[in-house]
Parts: C-alpha cells; sequence; structure tokens
C-alpha cells in the first residue's frame, strides 16, 4: 500500500519550514487485606491495611533444610538450602542460572550495515548513505523499520519521509508513514501525530489493526482525544479490539476526567473475555485516590475481586497504587477502620445453634411443609461440599415481570457457574413440569450447573435456604428478595436477632440487573457493621438524615466521627 502526495505542498505541516528539502545542509512489598474476605463491599475507608511482616526465617530454613539437603542420586553435589519453591517468583530464572549450557545457544547480535543518523540529514546526505547500504532488502524499508525499533528522534524519521517524498514525486509507501508515526507516539510528538492522522483521514476509509492501534494510542494523550474513541469504533467493524487498544482509550478517558466512558469501556473489555492490562486497573487505582465515591471505591473492589478470581499478581507500581488508595479511603476524621460486618466465629457459632433450634426446628415451618421432607433436606445437605451461594430459585425466577422465569433462573445460574462457583438451587417440584414459565431444556440445563433440591409445592423455602447457608459455613452468601423479617422476630431476644440482622447484610446478595443476555449485577453488600462503635480515643455514629424516611430493616448511610484530641 502507498501513501501519495499530490505535490509536496498537500502534505504541508510536515514539511513547512524543513530545511532537509536543500541541498548540502544539516519500595518495598506491601499485602493487602480487605475487612470482607469474600470481596463483597461497600465504604473502602473502613477498611484496615497491614503490612505484612517477613516471614520466619529460622522456620523456613528448617523447612528447606528438611526438603532440599539431601544429595543427588549417583552425584555429590547437594541442593542449596536455600532453593526456592518450584512455584515462587524467581525460581524459573535461579534455574537457569544454574544451567550453565543454555549460555552456547545465544545467537549473536545482528550487525548493521550502516550507522542510523542520529541527526536530521539533507537530500544529498540520504543519497549518499544509501548508497553506503549493501543490504539485501530495500533501504527505505530497511532503515525506517531501523529507526523505528531504536526509537529514533522525530526530526531525523522526518527528513528521512522529506527525502523519500522528494524523489518519488510526492509518494510515500504507507508503511513508512505508519512507523513515522510510530516514533511520533513513542516520543509524545502529539502534534505530528495529529497530522498523520488528518492525512490518514483523508487518503483512506479503513486502516490496518497497526494503523489504528497508534492513532488510538497517540490520540488519547492529546486534546481531540475523543476521536481515539470514533477509531475504536472503526476499529471494531473489522476486528475485536486489542486490550492495548482498550488501555489507551480507558488513560485517555481517565486523563480528561470522563470517569463514565473510562468505566464503559473496561466493562465492554471484560464482555469481550478479554483480560485487562494491569496498567488499565492501576489506572483505575490512581484516578481514585483523590475521589470520595462510594459507588467509584466498589468497582475498586470489583477490580480486586477480579484480580483474585484471574489469579494476577499486580507488579510493585500497582501495589503501591492500592495501598495509596486505601490510605486514602480512611475515615476523613481520624483515619480509624469501623467493624466489619462479619461475624467473629464464635458469634457466627451462636447464631448457627440458635437459628437451627429457633427457627428450622423450632418455628412454624411445619405448617408449610413436613419433618420428613426437612430431613430429607438435612440429609441432601450433609451429601454435598459446602456451597459458595444459595439460590432461592423461585425468588429469583419471579424478579423480572413478563419475562419467562426458567430463562431468568438460568441466566442467573449460568453467570455465576463461570466464576467456578458451587451453586445449590432451592426450588418447588411444579418448575420441572413444563410450562410456558418453565421450559424443560432450560431447566435441565439450570440442574448441570447447580446442585437443585426441589421441595413440595406446599414448602416454604426461607427454612431450607437457611440451613443450607449455614451449614455451608461463613463463607457461603444467599440470593433471595425476601427481607427473612418473620424468622428474625421467631428469634427469642435482642441479642440473636442484631446478630441475624448483621449475618444477614454481610450475606444476602441481590440482584439489580439480571436480564437474559445482560451482565448479572448485583448490589453491593455493605462490608463494615453499622452500629455505634468506639475504639477508646474516637467514636463513630451513624444518623439519620432529616427527610429521610429509613424502615426498620435499612441502616443509615451517614456518619458522624468524634476524636479526642490529644
Amino acid at each position: 500500500m502507498t501513501f501519495c502526495l499530490f505535490g509536496i505542498q498537500s502534505f504541508p505541516k510536515l514539511w513547512k519550514s524543513n530545511p532537509y528539502l536543500r541541498l548540502g545542509q544539516r519500595h518495598s512489598y506491601i499485602s493487602l487485606f480487605l475487612a470482607d474476605s469474600c470481596g463483597i463491599r461497600n465504604h473502602p475507608r473502613w477498611f484496615s491495611l497491614k503490612t505484612m511482616s517477613s516471614q520466619n526465617t529460622r522456620a523456613t530454613n528448617l523447612v528447606a533444610k528438611a526438603r532440599y539437603l539431601r544429595k543427588y542420586k549417583g552425584s555429590d553435589n547437594q541442593v542449596p538450602s536455600d532453593s526456592p519453591h518450584f512455584f515462587s517468583a524467581g525460581a524459573a530464572k535461579k534455574r537457569s542460572q544454574m544451567n550453565p549450557q543454555s549460555k552456547d545457544h545465544d545467537l549473536p547480535p545482528l550487525r548493521n550495515t550502516i550507522q542510523l543518523p542520529t541527526q536530521p540529514l539533507n537530500l544529498e546526505e540520504w543519497d549518499k548513505l544509501k548508497a553506503d547500504f549493501k543490504g539485501k532488502t530495500r533501504f527505505e524499508s530497511w532503515i525506517s523499520s531501523q529507526m523505528a525499533h531504536h526509537h529514533s528522534p522525530v526530526d531525523v524519521a522526518k527528513s528521512l519521509l522529506a527525502w523519500v517524498a522528494a524523489k518519488n514525486n510526492g509518494i510515500v509507501d504507507y508503511d513508512l508513514l505508519v512507523r513515522y508515526l510510530h516514533l511520533c507516539v513513542v516520543h509524545k510528538q502529539t502534534s505530528e501525530v495529529i497530522d498523520v492522522y488528518e492525512i490518514m483521514k483523508a487518503r483512506y476509509k479503513i486502516l490496518e489493526s497497526g494503523g489504528y492501534t497508534l492513532l488510538i494510542r497517540g490520540l488519547s494523550q492529546s486534546d481531540r482525544w475523543r476521536e481515539a474513541f470514533l477509531l475504536l469504533e472503526d476499529l471494531k467493524k473489522v476486528m475485536t479490539p486489542s486490550k492495548k487498544n482498550y488501555d489507551d482509550c480507558i488513560q485517555g478517558a481517565l486523563l480528561h476526567q470522563d470517569v463514565n466512558t473510562a468505566w464503559n469501556l473496561y466493562q465492554e473489555l471484560l464482555g469481550h473475555d478479554i483480560i485487562p492490562m494491569l496498567e488499565t486497573l492501576k489506572a483505575f487505582f490512581d484516578f481514585g485516590k483523590d475521589i470520595k465515591d462510594d459507588n467509584y471505591s466498589n468497582k475498586l473492589l470489583d477490580i480486586l475481586l477480579y484480580l483474585r478470581n484471574n489469579q494476577l499478581y499486580p507488579g510493585e507500581s500497582f501495589a503501591h497504587s492500592i495501598k495509596t488508595w486505601f490510605e486514602s479511603g480512611q475515615c476523613s476524621g481520624c483515619g480509624k477502620t469501623i467493624e466489619s460486618i462479619q461475624l467473629s466465629p464464635e458469634d457466627y457459632e451462636f447464631l448457627k445453634g440458635r437459628i437451627m433450634r429457633d427457627v428450622i426446628d423450632g418455628g412454624d415451618q411445619y405448617k408449610k411443609t413436613t419433618p420428613q421432607e426437612l430431613k430429607r433436606f438435612e440429609n441432601f445437605v450433609k451429601s454435598c461440599p459446602p456451597f459458595d451461594i444459595v439460590i432461592d430459585g423461585l425468588n429469583v425466577a419471579k424478579m423480572v415481570p413478563k419475562a419467562r422465569e426458567s430463562q431468568l433462573l438460568l441466566n442467573v445460574v449460568s453467570q455465576l457457574a463461570k466464576q467456578n462457583l458451587r451453586l445449590l438451587v432451592l426450588g418447588r417440584k411444579h418448575m420441572l413440569r413444563k410450562s410456558s414459565q418453565w421450559r424443560k431444556d432450560e431447566m435441565e440445563e439450570v440442574q448441570k450447573q447447580a446442585r437443585c433440591f426441589f421441595a413440595d409445592n406446599i414448602s416454604k423455602d426461607d427454612p431450607f435456604l437457611l440451613y443450607a447457608t449455614l451449614h455451608s459455613g461463613n463463607h457461603c452468601k444467599f440470593i433471595t428478595k425476601d427481607l427473612m423479617r418473620d424468622h428474625k422476630a421467631c428469634l427469642p431476644d435482642a441479642k440473636t436477632q442484631r446478630l441475624f440482622f448483621k449475618w444477614q447484610q454481610g450475606h444476602q446478595l441481590a440482584i439489580i440487573n439480571g436480564f437474559p443476555g445482560s451482565k448479572l449485577t448485583f448490589q453491593h453488600i455493605l462490608s463494615y457493621d453499622t452500629v455505634v462503635q468506639t475504639t477508646g480515643d474516637s467514636w463513630h455514629i451513624p444518623y439519620d438524615e432529616d427527610l429521610v424516611e429509613r424502615y426498620s430493616y435499612e441502616v443509615p448511610t451517614k456518619w458522624l466521627c468524634l476524636h479526642r484530641k490529644t
């Protein structure tokens, strides 16, 4: 592909005042712990930040000696006592350094036939350099590739293009133009990027992916950053943009304070099942350190959960960005952290016993089921590994009016199953009978992706849901819109009722968006306990705003921070 110039004047800015057309001229690593170990969260200002101390080296050395201080079979060489674990970071490099034969396979560096110019050349000087070139490839292609590879100065590359245009009646190969664009982007010469962009936009209806990528990267950092999004849309017509394309657009949006566009592009990136660059994720944390917005903070916590689920490890710079954001998210009054919504192991066991006795065994559930069916369910749960999420199937299926219920349920189960979560769906037997609301093939697919228990049609779901969730352990969450106020009322005293409400707030997931074909979205679980709290020298008091009506099952969102001066 070639780029045609109708006279040098058609490339005005590139050649403007160009003298080269005339002859004869010349930190330490950190560990972060969320208050909510499951990563479901809100209000990061109440999270604690801890720095891990180094490991017990004495204990580590003892283990190392026990495992590694032994002789190789048939050899007197011993394995060093400080040999790293096979999967430890840096272990592969250390193994390669212990293997001297790998050095024999190193290839000698290629020797250039000519030296790359470090200063702009005029036409005569370019002619002489070409005459000295002894390579088999075309000189213009070779020299431009070498300049791009070695990040030559932009003005040197500009003189090359001026020479090519002068020798070819204004025609410059597309590849040469793209390599020049590459150097402009590397050296952040945005005005030159815009010049090339204007020429390409006028001459070509569509570009190859390399041209799009360079223009997106260059424009995203300029005053014309929004035009990078237009190029991204053009690229989508021929291929799925790369993670770097999205990174450039997201970084440009954040640089110019367009937060909504940045998050929309991030969600679009995930929708393509593309793992984002760590630089992209870091940019969100860097931007968030000066933002006091709960919604933005929740999205950052989603990113941390994404790192966990995809076993991604931030580099040191990224880790410091996370640390800075956490520190900036503490209470602006005193920097203290607030009690976690999670129950202590003692409180959890206490609550579990009370619910089993007062709600499951001693409540009024037998009016809606039978002891035999409840026993059958208990045996079923005990035969299964602990669940991660327990789903009230009928409740979830009815969350969107006029939608097919089996389709809604399958959509929720499918998206959760993709996260490798162990699921239990509780339902009624009528859900297995074919009808307009319950398609047999969809229910069969639900049963493939989750364990299911279908009770009698007259049975009440709540006792089953509570039993399965509590039996699975403190990590297990449950999904239902039922607020369970009746079950809370069955508990005998205020302490147990308060523990139940605290446990419920930390474990109940509410679906915000579960339409078939759309991304499953949950309302965020609070990570802290909304009660009056003190650390001795500080008090944190949640309070009701005037004119805001709060129901008994809701908690305030405003806090008063009191800190004793010393």
